[in-house]
């Protein structure tokens, strides 16, 4: 065993979190916390890590960026072909884990996942940076490439052909995650943390305290 990383631990002792301290709804608190990490100053304070499992249960995870928080779920775009997408096509659960480490915080959301209409990915698409239009237009996410001189020549071609507004790809587009669960996950001292979480039950939201 490595006594390095094995004497590693921090006490976290930052805030509490009580069944009392929470929002109506898990939209309302989700929203706070987020806040809460925008007010802080951390890096991506939006930046959840997204896991997701093909047709054989094998996982994945990355990181991506949300873009939009309702009551209908969490709003990402990516593109359809990469593994994240191709997974949610045959699988379409997924969890989302906001790692709010500086805050001693997480919040940890599972459910389904939905595609938005075109329309939105239209709009979120065509308010990007024009580079990151191309970059999105040119890259075969998440499969082999023979160098990063490729990627660069695809992106200079398509910079080429495109000097001002890049079309959409038609497999470039939101996807929605709609809650059943939302854990909000508190660090407190001697490991004991706080986790209550919003369960969807048959037409209603309930709350429950998970043991640490």
């Amino acid at each position: 065993m490595d006594r390095e990383l094995s004497d590693m631990r921090r006490t976290y002792h930052a805030d509490t979190l009580a069944e009392e301290d929470l929002a109506v709804s898990w939209l309302e608190q989700l929203q706070h916390w987020l806040d809460d990490a925008v007010r802080s100053e951390i890096s991506e304070p939006n930046a959840m890590v997204l896991a997701t499992a093909d047709v054989d249960r094998a996982p994945s995870a990355r990181t991506v960026l949300l873009k939009g928080l309702d009551d209908h779920g969490l709003l990402f775009f990516t593109n359809l072909r990469s593994r994240k997408g191709q997974e949610l096509g045959v699988n379409p659960r997924a969890t989302a884990l906001f790692p709010w480490i500086a805050l001693q915080r997480q919040v940890i959301v599972e459910g389904t996942v939905e595609a938005v209409a075109p329309a939105t990915s239209d709009e979120y698409f065509a308010s990007r940076p024009h580079s990151s239009q191309i970059a999105a237009s040119v890259s075969p996410q998440s499969t082999p490439v023979e160098s990063r001189e490729v990627l660069e020549a695809l992106y200079a071609e398509a910079a080429a052909e495109h000097p001002e507004h890049v079309p959409r790809p038609e497999w470039w587009g939101g996807l929605r995650l709609k809650p059943d669960t939302v854990e909000f996950w508190q660090g407190r001292p001697d490991r004991l943390h706080d986790r209550l979480r919003y369960r969807h039950t048959v037409g209603e939201w309930t709350v429950e305290r998970l043991a640490p």
